[in-house]
């Protein structure tokens, strides 16, 4: 297992990292209540999760304040290229050419595309 596979989130662990992202840094009190009221958690539950998810590296609880170690941007990122990998060889061009033979792009989306391709060929 590679280590992006083993930082994975799993569904309840990804709403949970959510809900940091959205509100750090939060206190673990804080924390205990905002997932009781939005994910109707137990304080148990809130830890035990907390804790999987700090051991994946993606959040970390110093000293009572919880707050991300990898920006939801990054953890995007890498689940993406670990789909890449696990899917298509690594290879980008072959998940757009699969991609694209089942869904037509609009001139607005190509054009986006282009643009962001432009932006990292320099």
């Amino acid at each position: 297992m590679s280590r992006s596979e083993e930082m994975r989130l799993a569904e309840a662990e990804l709403r949970f990292a959510e809900l940091v992202w959205d509100r750090e840094p939060l206190s673990s009190g804080e924390l205990v209540q905002q997932c009781e009221r939005e994910l109707n958690w137990k304080k148990s539950t809130t830890y035990t999760v907390l804790r999987r998810v700090c051991q994946k590296g993606i959040l970390q609880n110093e000293n009572g304040m919880v707050t991300s170690r990898m920006t939801r941007a990054e953890y995007e990122a890498m689940c993406s290229e670990q789909f890449l990998r696990d899917n298509f060889d690594g290879s980008l061009p072959r998940f757009l050419a699969a991609f694209m033979s089942r869904k037509k792009l609009s001139p607005r989306q190509i054009e986006e595309i282009q643009r962001v391709i432009d932006s990292y060929g320099e």
